[in-house]
């Protein structure tokens, strides 16, 4: 008998599709985003545990791959899961996802799943609730506290107050809590002339540089909250200088971008202010305006998190007119060869230990200061290396989270100690706290040095 004669008498059935088969629909009709397609591109290479700041230095924490792909198929195929209440440890720095060769929606898992445990396993009575909810929420408690900045600058920092609100709702006491302005910069804005004051002083600085005046260059601030209750300066320089580059700035309605809620699993609190901030950015944009942020984490938010987490009308327009201001002068303007024209003396004329937030790193964001400053007389800029601050929003503020954010911290702290400068500069309001608190240095902000440079050189 030959090897390739056919002995068999099975003939194959036909395919049973019409047999009263139904289809089980694993995922059901959610009406969240549906993330199955990121959670099946994920091939367990690990690459984004070993990026995490958080796991490399707590050995309990299982990382963004546990959290992220595998934590959501386990919730969306099985009815009883409860959500690990590791997704609380994760920091949210979002550094996996710059991590991730497969493009794995790993924070949009994350805050997806984190508001997922807070909103069904979370106790609505416990103290660790309401201390996220208060931390979330800085925009509200620095709302009353800026009312009375020099009274609130005294109780929040008066040592048993500290040990009080340690021992009561678990905010550490070894951190001091920033000053609040005695004038915020909304405030300030509003004394200025607002609008019709920005467009009558751009005109006049485009006319003094003797260039065309060009009406079509408007921005909008996004202030963010740091910037209008506890440095105002930056926001002042931002107007400043964008002015000398001949812009109108407008600063519109807006509430918190949302960052601390996403890392608190706050996400209704997240929906309240995005639905305030999308409506008053997309009007704009609609005029031709471009939102710009002098906080890298508010511009990640508009940018990724926005359209990752809402469908409010005119997100998407939003999230692709948002831009980070250095790096949209950058883009617009030849903002390289204005700083090499200039120098800078003074109590600006530093050298800085620079270190660039997680989330300008996830912008592509994390070299253009030290690009940008090293042709500038009087400056010098070291960059003190590619390490997670630790502190993360309001992650490093909590009693049992604060000897982690110092951990993840010892190498920035360590660079910057062997820095040849004894000034910090960042973009991130919370890594100039945790780079003051670990080093003791001043710091500034890039803004800060370019309006020095550019508008009071002049």
């Amino acid at each position: 008998m030959s090897d390739t004669e056919h002995t068999s008498e099975f003939e194959p059935a036909e395919p049973n599709a019409t047999d009263g088969h139904e289809a089980v629909d694993v995922f059901g009709d959610a009406e969240e985003f549906d993330l199955r397609p990121g959670a099946d591109s994920c091939y367990k290479c690990s690459s984004c545990d070993t990026s995490c700041p958080v796991a490399e230095v707590d050995d309990d924490f299982p990382g963004p791959k546990f959290q992220g792909p595998e934590q959501w198929r386990l919730t969306q195929t099985d009815e009883d899961f409860e959500v690990d209440e590791s997704v609380m440890s994760c920091s949210n720095c979002m550094r996996c996802d710059d991590a991730c060769p497969s493009g794995v929606p790993l924070s949009q898992m994350h805050n997806t799943t984190r508001g997922r445990y807070v909103d069904e396993q979370m106790s609505k009575l416990s103290v660790e609730y309401w201390r996220n909810r208060i931390l979330a929420n800085y925009r509200t408690s620095a709302f009353f506290a800026s009312k009375v900045p020099r009274l609130a600058n005294f109780a929040m920092n008066f040592g048993p107050a500290r040990w009080v609100m340690e021992k009561t709702m678990g905010i550490t006491s070894e951190r001091e809590f920033p000053a609040f302005a005695t004038e915020t910069f909304r405030e300030w804005w509003a004394s200025e002339g607002a609008a019709a004051g920005s467009r009558k002083r751009a005109r006049a600085n485009r006319d003094r540089r003797g260039e065309p005046v060009d009406a079509d260059k408007n921005v909008a601030y996004f202030h963010g909250c740091y910037a209008n209750y506890n440095t105002p300066e930056v926001g002042k320089a931002l107007v400043s200088l964008f002015e000398h580059f001949g812009y109108e700035v407008v600063v519109p309605e807006q509430g918190c971008s949302g960052t601390p809620m996403f890392a608190n699993g706050m996400l209704d609190d997240a929906r309240r202010d995005a639905e305030v901030n999308v409506s008053s950015l997309s009007d704009l944009v609609d005029q031709g305006y471009d939102a710009i942020c002098s906080c890298t984490s508010c511009s990640m938010s508009l940018r990724q998190e926005y359209p990752e987490l809402f469908d409010f009308e005119g997100t998407a327009d939003v999230a692709a007119h948002t831009y980070e201001a250095v790096e949209y002068l950058r883009i617009h303007e030849d903002l390289s060869g204005a700083v090499a024209e200039a120098d800078v003396a003074g109590e600006l004329a530093e050298e800085f230990a620079y270190h660039a937030p997680c989330h300008a790193r996830n912008q592509g964001l994390d070299r253009q200061a030290v690009e940008l400053f090293r042709d500038l007389d009087g400056v010098d800029v070291e960059d003190v290396g590619d390490s997670c601050s630790g502190i993360s929003g309001t992650y490093g503020w909590k009693e049992e989270k604060y000897d982690t954010s110092m951990a993840i911290g010892e190498e920035m702290f360590e660079h910057m100690e062997h820095a040849e400068g004894e000034t910090g500069m960042t973009e991130c309001p919370t890594c100039a706290m945790q780079m003051e608190h670990g080093t003791g240095y001043e710091i500034r902000h890039p803004l800060e040095v370019l309006e020095a440079a550019l508008v009071d050189g002049t």
